[in-house]
């Protein structure tokens, strides 16, 4: 069948690759891509937020299946628009998506249903917002409501670095309408960890896990990022804490969007804290991971589009999900400066050893400019590779870092360091 993927960045190239593989693939195209996705899908310059054209093009090509991929068109109402031009779409509807689009909203549901998760306050008010600050128990976290591309969350080390915060989200608008509402949420302690779910409304079947690494620097020093890298499986997610998430977050987190009126189906995807006192959840995603998407589906042996159909039907409790027993590593190159300020159009150049033996270059922001590659965004690449472990998949990804060269080239030097130590 013909595909559609909706999306650019280096999520989007790894479900490209995946969807790839699967037997039932005709036509891949992708709206917009980039330089890596064109690989294996072509390319169409069409907005992932103009529906309309999207629709267009998908009668033109007889696209058969579409996988909205970014947060923002799905929070926007992507799937809504194709189901109603009568497409079979992979991804939650807006109302359900709104469990990424809202944090007030997550909050607020995760505190209804009992489902564990920090305490937290939420302001639409500045003032209000700094009286609390006065108040409560150092670290903070501050978080901006909507969507800011994985940026919009603030840790405080002191009452100084949260009045900063406020201003920076509420009244500086950083994050533009985001911000407009923010949450205040206890700092939470321990080892973070990802787990992509697969959902059809009723069936909640949890991937292989994943520990993504969110600060710019070294040592998790630096502010917040869209992800620098990320390593599956955690070591430290057992089998008893699975099974601990799968009766008091994952099954519980399925049957209150139902009974919300939002039934979820697509990818939700759930960050757990591993704290003293039991798993928490930090936070919801209503797509695929990004990087983390880059970790698990090089994992991933079951055919993606027969799974991703299942749960557009249904029917995924029908459907079985397996991974490899090995692991995955990934390093993402960024252009030295994000996710403040950076310079684009650097020329790129990459060596041979890519595509074969567990190595991957996913591009997250990148395009052609006169047929050659150069770079187009803060994350420019992640580089995966695969292992019998998580050491050996390390140290494979570290050293396919040298196939790729840009001037600018950032990356941490010890993304799944502490995993592999603790």
């Amino acid at each position: 069948m013909n595909v559609l993927i909706v999306g650019s960045g280096g999520r989007e190239h790894a479900i490209a690759v995946k969807v790839a593989e699967s037997k039932k693939v005709g036509k891949i195209y992708a709206a917009p891509g980039n330089a890596g996705i064109s690989e294996v899908a072509e390319c169409v310059n069409i907005p992932a937020m103009d529906f309309s054209m999207l629709i267009d093009f998908a009668k033109e090509k007889n696209v058969d299946f579409v996988i909205v991929g970014a947060d923002d068109p799905l929070v926007a109402g992507a799937v809504d628009e194709f189901e109603k031009a009568g497409f079979k779409v992979f991804g939650p509807r807006a109302e359900a998506a709104m469990i990424e689009g809202s944090k007030a909203f997550s909050k607020n549901l995760m505190k209804k249903y009992k489902i564990p998760t920090a305490d937290y306050e939420v302001f639409t008010s500045a003032d209000k917002a700094l009286e609390h600050l006065k108040k409560v128990k150092y670290p903070i976290v501050l978080k901006a409501d909507g969507l800011a591309l994985g940026k919009g969350v603030l840790i405080c080390d002191t009452e100084g670095e949260a009045f900063e915060g406020i201003r920076t989200i509420m009244q500086d608008k950083k994050f533009g309408n985001a911000g407009d509402t923010i949450v205040v949420e206890e700092f939470m302690t321990g080892p973070e960890v990802s787990v992509l779910c697969f959902c059809d409304g009723d069936t909640i079947k949890p991937m292989t896990s994943a520990m993504d690494h969110k600060r710019a620097k070294d040592g998790d020093k630096g502010l917040n990022t869209g992800g620098m890298g990320n390593i599956s499986p955690s070591p430290f997610y057992t089998k008893e804490i699975e099974e601990f998430c799968m009766e008091n977050i994952y099954k519980p987190t399925m049957s209150a969007m139902k009974s919300e009126g939002r039934p979820f189906k697509g990818v939700l995807f759930v960050g757990l804290m591993l704290t003293p006192d039991g798993v928490k959840v930090l936070e919801y995603n209503a797509r695929f991971g990004d990087p983390e998407a880059q970790v698990v589906l090089p994992r991933m042996k079951s055919d993606i589009l027969e799974v991703m159909e299942a749960c557009v039907d249904g029917r995924l409790d029908e459907v079985e999900l397996d991974f490899e027993d090995n692991a995955a590593v990934c390093v993402v190159l960024a252009s030295d400066g994000y996710p403040l300020f950076y310079d684009k159009g650097k020329e790129v150049t990459i060596k041979e050893g890519f595509g074969k033996d567990g190595l991957y270059l996913y591009h997250a922001g990148t395009k052609f400019v006169d047929r050659k590659i150069v770079t187009a965004g803060g994350r420019v690449f992640g580089v995966t590779a695969t292992g019998k472990d998580l050491k050996e998949a390390r140290d494979r990804a570290y050293k396919a870092t040298e196939l790729v060269e840009f001037e600018n080239k950032y990356m941490r030097t010890d993304i799944g360091k502490k995993a592999i130590e603790g």
